[in-house]
């Protein structure tokens, strides 16, 4: 509980937003996750305003949108928003044995109102815990199935032999409120973008998913700090609903401008990295995700698509077919603190944030540099020596490797393959690769050819 109590003295973001050595920014993202972490958060409602109040101070760029409650979004239709004052169970000498003050956890998230003097009997079919971590409050959900309750630990489940308590849920569900998202566009030198998609609805849970807000929070920063030649846009929304929401409200033009996109989730925690492909399965994203994991001697695993887990599930889906995967740490389900009260501020390390942060800076570099090209002299091998090539070669650390990497530069680029692909197939680096173009590209020998593009998807 101190911990918790602890991150309820908010450390102003503008003391941890300035340039800080790597070996600093960790305990910078672990200081904005202990800030962010009390905030009772929900797929609507002030805690999520408060949660992106807190994000813009560092991304003022952000727009934060606000859809009414009750607009149609797709096959959906945006719900009442939410907001909880209070929420407790009192004995009968008056003391409180739960109570939201503790932990956020405690009221069933949507949870409807809920007052007076309930039999014990049939409190208990309100009360939420986990027999087989006694010790762990659970995090339970009511968004589309209205109910009131609580959650609490197994152990304290047990304490409750009173012939009735009194129950307190001071909350409201306004038809005539909205959900609230933010959208930031870091505009690069073309149009094509990559989306950059995480949850901000989960309340005290700090792998899941305030690592995702942290991390997706400073790449932003940094993107909007430098040039690039990529354009950037980063949804912080809702789980679900947030993602269709945002769908139903874009162009079909808008939405061709994605080429590329990664769901952020679950990067706090210790596991490998695990990505999630696209629904394509070999889109560009999920061969550069792959390129990088295996090149960098990242502990990973790589899986196909499934209709099931983040919001990838709604970008990928067959109307839209957005080539969006997820890329986290440990998936959702498959570590015991998930759900649970043990994700909190010190299951997260700063290490892990920095390492997740690491990941993407280098996917993002990857897909910065990613382009095909046309040899402009492709019948016979060109000579190269008359073009100081050998030269540069020479002057590498590799000179075996240098020239290897022309050549399959050389032999590849006929306007079908891009440097991901040259590098797969010669078993070289990215970098590597990267490098002999750029030579072939100043000595005349290549031209920038425009993407292999696949067709935009569908959408009406």
């Amino acid at each position: 509980m101190a911990l918790y109590m602890l991150g309820l003295e908010f450390t102003p973001v503008s003391s941890v937003v300035p340039a800080a050595a790597p070996a600093d920014l960790g305990t910078l993202l672990h200081a904005l996750l202990l800030r962010l972490y009390p905030i009772c958060r929900s797929i609507t409602g002030n805690g999520v305003r408060q949660t992106l109040a807190i994000l813009r101070e560092q991304l003022p760029n952000m727009v934060v949108h606000e859809v009414p409650s009750g607009t149609p979004a797709l096959d959906w239709t945006v719900p009442p928003e939410w907001n909880v004052r209070e929420a407790w169970i009192k004995n009968a000498a008056g003391e409180r044995v739960i109570d939201f003050r503790n932990h956020n956890l405690h009221v069933l998230n949507y949870s409807t109102p809920k007052q007076g003097w309930v039999p014990i009997a049939e409190l208990r079919e309100h009360l939420f815990s986990l027999p087989a971590q006694p010790d762990l409050i659970p995090y339970r959900t009511s968004y589309y199935n209205p109910n009131w309750g609580f959650c609490l630990s197994h152990n304290q489940l047990q304490t409750l032999n009173e012939a009735e308590y009194e129950v307190c849920i001071d909350a409201t569900l306004d038809p005539n409120g909205s959900l609230t998202y933010g959208e930031l566009l870091v505009p690069g030198e073309v149009e094509d973008e990559v989306l950059i998609s995480c949850h901000c609805c989960h309340p005290s849970l700090a792998n899941d998913n305030l690592s995702g807000m942290v991390v997706v929070a400073e790449l932003a920063r940094q993107l909007s700090e430098r040039p690039h030649r990529l354009s950037y846009r980063f949804v912080f929304g809702p789980g679900t609903i947030g993602a269709i929401t945002w769908l139903s409200r874009q162009t079909p033009d808008g939405l061709a401008r994605i080429r590329h996109g990664l769901v952020a989730t679950l990067l706090g925690g210790d596991g490998a990295f695990t990505y999630k492909r696209s629904r394509r399965g070999n889109a560009d994203i999920d061969r550069v995700v792959a390129h990088v994991l295996r090149t960098g001697g990242y502990a990973h695993e790589l899986r196909d698509f499934i209709p099931y887990g983040y919001d990838e599930r709604q970008y990928c889906s067959p109307g839209f077919n957005l080539p969006v995967g997820c890329l986290s740490r440990t998936p959702f389900g498959e570590f015991p603190e998930y759900h649970t009260s043990a994700d909190d501020c010190e299951f997260v390390q700063p290490a892990q944030l920095v390492g997740s942060l690491a990941l993407y800076e280098r996917v993002i570099e990857v897909l910065e540099g990613n382009q095909y090209y046309q040899n402009l002299s492709p019948y016979g091998e060109p000579q190269l020596g008359r073009r100081g090539l050998y030269q540069a070669i020479k002057s590498q650390a590799s000179p075996r490797e240098a020239e290897m990497a022309l050549l399959w530069v050389l032999n590849q680029a006929d306007g079908t393959h891009d440097l991901i692909a040259i590098a797969e197939c010669s078993g070289l680096s990215f970098n590597v690769i990267r490098e002999a173009a750029a030579q072939l590209l100043a000595a005349g020998l290549l031209a920038e050819k425009a993407s292999a593009l696949s067709e935009p998807p569908p959408f009406s």
